[in-house]
């Protein structure tokens, strides 16, 4: 059994910047996505299959979840990509380090401390650099949407309204809150995923085989409700970043 560090480890470097474990998974998920979107649009037929079938209920059911939170199928079709797609990233990348080989494949090398397990592959989500990049990226374009929607000065005025001291101190928060959300996005992802990532090594080197298939089906169950967790979270800051100030509600 190998040490599980919190950081995820490098297994090459291009120049000073380490090419991770974590990070080579990202990149599968994104190959993976779209070779996916690819065939599926080679195959789009007027009378759809049952891969297109299975697509497009899943898409008139998410749009018809936006359409309850955003009240409006035009806000819906104009934000939609970029939830939808930030659900199957995580979706794709959360099952990919599930899979069986990922974390058990690696390189054994000799150090001054005995072998060193470098493992090639290891679930994105487990590294904290992934799910930070994912939330900076939401809040940042929660924010542009919101500047897109009702305008750079009447969104720039929920974090500095100078118009009375209570209103000011209010802005003050807003922008704290912004920070809070960054943070909670990351450990949110982060710890669930990570957990998992603990569990299943542990599982499989106490009674390896058969005890690990039970929690194998539990982590993919847990992988998209992250994943949905963390979209509907996005969709509802856009929500309240896409309405001016007072009207949230």
């Amino acid at each position: 059994m190998h040490e599980i560090f919190l950081n995820a480890e490098p297994l090459f470097f291009i120049g000073a910047y380490p090419f991770t474990n974590t990070l080579s998974v990202s990149i599968l998920a994104v190959v993976v996505i779209a070779a996916g979107g690819y065939l599926l649009s080679r195959k789009y037929a007027e009378v759809p299959g049952t891969a297109q079938g299975i697509v497009e209920f899943a898409y008139e059911e998410f749009a018809g979840l936006m359409d309850s939170v955003l009240g409006s199928r035009k806000k819906t079709e104009l934000y939609l990509p970029f939830v939808v797609t930030i659900f199957v990233f995580i979706l794709v990348s959360n099952w990919l380090g599930i899979l069986p080989g990922v974390g058990s494949l690696g390189l054994v090398e000799e150090t001054d401390h005995g072998h060193s397990f470098t493992p090639l592959l290891r679930s994105p989500a487990s590294d904290l650099n992934f799910t930070l990049a994912l939330a900076i990226l939401t809040v940042v374009m929660v924010n542009v949407f919101g500047v897109m929607a009702i305008g750079a000065w009447k969104h720039a005025s929920k974090f500095l309204n100078f118009s009375g001291p209570i209103n000011f101190f209010v802005g003050i928060l807003e922008f704290i809150s912004e920070i809070a959300r960054m943070i909670s996005f990351a450990f949110r992802l982060f710890g669930n995923v990570f957990a998992g990532e603990v569990l299943l090594v542990v599982i499989a080197f106490l009674v390896p085989y058969i005890a690990p298939v039970p929690f194998f089906f539990l982590e993919m169950f847990v992988g998209f409700i992250q994943a949905f967790v963390f979209s509907m979270l996005a969709l509802v800051f856009i929500a309240i970043a896409t309405v001016e100030h007072g009207a949230e509600h």
